[in-house]
């Protein structure tokens, strides 16, 4: 069945992806798709980035089929073998590009709402989504306007309790930071961006940069702060702007790392493609009456426990989508150099060749 929202006259939207390896379990009724379609057409059109055509759009963002990347497969352990990651464990709904004073923490809680929430408890006040699980990946880019490209996904089916995306949301923030895996691919872009990234680099994020993980009673968020690492600054600092000609794919998943957790799944992917740094929407920060809940908490939107940290980073505003993947993947390659990672997470892995 088709996924996407029935398009505007002046949107593009791009095919559906699909997968050979989708297990039935991942497979929803008829009705369940309907549903799950009722609630997030709104929520996929009402970003700030539109939703364009996989192979032609720009200025916005698609989904990748999950195939193009290669994850570790059923022998990993045995062979070193990496297989296409076939479907995702959850859909996409929506990307927000965004830009502040100040860092954007925990944008699922925020006490003004959010726009994915309010779109999910509308469904819910109509009998619709009534199982959604959301999750929300937070890329912060500091600088003196701060931005944030927030992912979000959602996972209608129940997740298994042992399975290792329940043990990810459900574990704390050592097992979180010991498993959340980047792969990203250079789709469209000069050489320079191509000979600087590579393809199909693969780096632990959370034992590369600081992750703050906000937990709440049908979500997870995850918010990735680029300007935690020194040696992700400098290179983010000084790398070229080249934004407005590259598309950049990227998935996340939790790493498999004993042979019962194999194959890997991914839980979400995202192309940006040539995206215009001005098209960010400008959100106020939340500095008066709101903090920010513990990220080791199970919460409720509007509760307060911590108060929200402020960046202040050095780096200009003017970063781009080309900077934020050469620092992921140089990054893991460099990070000897910081004391963050260790083993085979020294370097980023060329997914099909180890």
């Amino acid at each position: 069945m088709n996924l996407h929202c029935r398009p505007d006259d002046d949107e593009d939207l791009s095919s559906p992806p699909t997968s050979s390896s989708q297990t039935s379990s991942s497979v929803a009724s008829s009705e369940e798709e309907e549903d799950f379609l009722d609630w997030t057409c709104e929520a996929r059109r009402g970003g700030s980035l539109k939703e364009v055509d996989l192979e032609r759009g720009s200025r916005g963002w698609a989904s990748p089929p999950g195939n193009l990347f290669q994850v570790r497969g059923a022998n990993y352990f045995a062979k070193k073998s990496k297989v296409p990651a076939g479907d995702w464990l959850s859909k996409p709904v929506g990307v927000d590009w965004l830009r502040s004073s100040a860092r954007l923490d925990h944008i699922l809680g925020r006490s003004s709402g959010n726009r994915i929430v309010k779109s999910l408890e509308q469904a819910h006040r109509s009998g619709d989504g009534l199982k959604t699980f959301l999750l929300a990946i937070n890329l912060q880019v500091p600088g003196r306007d701060n931005h944030s490209a927030v992912f979000y996904y959602a996972v209608e089916q129940p997740i298994v309790p042992g399975s290792l995306l329940h043990k990810f949301i459900h574990g704390d923030d050592e097992f979180r930071n010991g498993r959340f895996k980047l792969i990203n691919r250079i789709v469209k872009g000069p050489w320079i961006v191509r000979a600087a990234v590579g393809n199909h680099a693969a780096c632990l994020l959370g034992r590369a940069l600081t992750c703050r993980y906000w937990r709440g009673p049908n979500y997870l968020e995850i918010d990735v702060d680029i300007g935690s690492s020194t040696v992700a600054s400098y290179i983010l600092h000084l790398a070229l702007g080249y934004v407005n000609s590259v598309s950049v794919d990227m998935a996340f998943l939790v790493e498999s790392q004993s042979e019962d957790e194999l194959p890997e799944r991914l839980m979400g992917a995202v192309r940006i493609a040539q995206i215009d740094m001005k098209s960010a929407v400008f959100v106020e920060p939340e500095l008066t009456g709101w903090v920010a809940p513990s990220p080791t908490t199970t919460i409720t939107p509007g509760t307060s426990q911590e108060k929200c940290a402020m960046s202040s980073s050095p780096l200009q505003s003017n970063l781009s989508w080309k900077k934020l993947s050469r620092g992921f993947s140089l990054l893991a390659h460099t990070s000897k150099v910081a004391g963050k990672v260790d083993d085979e997470h020294t370097r980023c892995e060329k997914n099909g060749f180890e």
